[in-house]
């Protein structure tokens, strides 16, 4: 009795040694880096709860824009391998995970032997039947397990937060290819419709020049600026095609044509632009939360590869039959069994393992860097954002009135030139200007649209994957 009592005080000392060696975890503990993250933006904006905490289509309301947007987040497939690697993630975090808890297997085996009666003379042949589980455990006394846990953890976290920044920049590309195909539309018609005006001002010049009314100059002049009309046409219905074919690439799509709104026009442009507060960046951005995931991961990897310089432990045990007659295979006397605590330490290895774990310092130095580098280009993402906005709203306010300008223009000059006061020279000078004037117009009010998309997709949020 007082054997077995011994027995069970040292088994229950060791365990609890085990316990308490358990608890250790050598390696640094993470801790976000101090960042000198600026209280407000350098462009002023209202820190009002932010836009992109309102869903897109709130902004943009255009149905045919939010068809193409759920279209893109159910058949895109960039997005489609950004989510089969969050899979990939929590597959690969099981198995590290697994790690922490004993393994069990079992085996058996069934057979005849027969010796060799040369060495060994009047042998038999026998039977031989074996069934028998295994066990064996780490224990985790330097936190090597749990480390390694943690940073299989930290990436999926990264892969999750880089799947969202892949659906972000999915559907703010959706959105701005499809604002330039409404502006490469609104360029077209300007072409088809300038076309039109010259060829109606070449047939009443080439008529005057027959009555010899006008030289043979002013013919050429407007053959001149007829054909530049057609050029622009093919070069514009070039560039609709290849974006309609890039747009049906983003949704999931064979090239086709894509169904649109009618004008660039009647897009609304929200007049007020709250971004919030600069720190919200940290956990908004899915790059920035990637970012700092990486980081938390190559920190936890700092203390697996320090405890692996540490002695290890591992509890091994096995219990099994084993017999010459299947039918005593399961009686006692058949038992066979074995138990083991093994230990392994590291003496001496050229520093190599010293050198390994110097290597995943420096690994975590570089995570750290990387993480503070993709908050300094967040930061400047929402500023330039800002300035895009307020700076592209002016200009096509001032397109708007250069477009109304040379509008009025264009008209008085063909007046003039009717009226013979002017030469044919200021009557195309008009024209150019005319036509230069709308496609600016049309171009900066894109530029406007896209500002905002760039708004959203910098500050991190607005464009919830699941939907209206």
């Amino acid at each position: 009795m007082s054997g077995r009592l011994g027995a069970l005080s040292r088994t229950g000392g060791f365990l609890g040694l085990a316990l308490v060696l358990a608890g250790c975890m050598v390696g640094p503990n993470y801790q976000r880096p101090e960042l000198a993250v600026p209280s407000s933006y350098v462009e002023p904006a209202a820190t009002d709860p932010s836009i992109a905490n309102l869903p897109w289509w709130e902004l943009f309301q255009d149905e045919k824009l939010k068809a193409l947007i759920e279209e893109a987040l159910a058949y895109n497939r960039d997005l489609g391998v950004a989510i089969s690697r969050i899979e990939e993630a929590a597959a690969l975090l099981g198995i590290v995970r697994a790690n922490q808890f004993p393994f069990l297997d079992v085996g058996g085996a069934a057979g005849r032997v027969s010796p060799s009666e040369e060495v060994f003379p009047g042998a038999d042949s026998d039977n031989d039947y074996f069934i028998s589980g295994a066990a064996s455990f780490e224990l985790d006394f330097w936190g090597k397990l749990r480390r390694a846990t943690a940073g299989a953890r930290a990436d999926l976290l990264a892969e999750e937060a880089n799947a969202r920044n892949v659906t972000i920049s999915l559907i703010a590309t959706v959105a701005s290819t499809y604002f330039r195909l409404l502006d490469l539309d609104d360029r077209l018609e300007i072409s088809r419709q300038t076309l039109e005006s010259r060829e109606e001002s070449l047939d009443i010049i080439e008529a005057r020049f027959d009555k010899g009314t006008v030289p043979e100059l002013d013919v050429n002049q407007a053959e001149i600026e007829a054909a530049d009309a057609e050029a622009s046409i093919a070069q514009f219905d070039r560039a609709v095609r290849q974006t309609e074919n890039a747009l049906s690439v983003l949704v999931g799509s064979r090239p086709r044509a894509v169904d649109r709104a009618s004008q660039l026009a009647s897009q609304s442009v929200p007049m007020d632009v709250p971004v919030g507060l600069p720190m919200e960046l940290l956990a908004r951005r899915p790059d920035v939360v990637a970012a700092e995931q990486a980081l938390i991961a190559e920190t936890e990897r700092i203390g697996v590869a320090r405890a692996e310089r540490l002695p290890s432990f591992t509890l091994t045990g096995s219990f099994g039959y084993n017999s010459r007659d299947l039918d005593n295979l399961l009686d006692g006397d058949s038992q066979a069994w074995d138990f083991f605590g093994n230990m392994f330490a590291p003496i001496f290895n050229s520093g190599q393992l010293k050198s390994a774990e110097e290597a995943q310092r420096q690994r975590a130095e570089q995570a750290r860097l990387q993480y503070e580098q993709a908050v300094l280009a967040a930061l400047q993402d929402v500023d330039d954002a800002l300035t895009g906005v307020r700076t592209f709203r002016a200009e096509h306010d001032a397109r708007l009135r250069q477009l109304t300008a040379a509008l009025n223009a264009a008209r008085l000059s063909r007046a003039r030139y009717d009226g013979g006061v002017v030469s044919y020279l200021e009557v195309l000078d008009s024209e150019r200007s005319r036509f230069d004037a709308a496609i600016f117009e049309s171009a900066t009010r894109q530029a406007e649209l896209n500002a905002v998309v760039a708004l959203y997709r910098a500050l991190g949020g607005g464009w919830p994957a699941e939907g209206p």
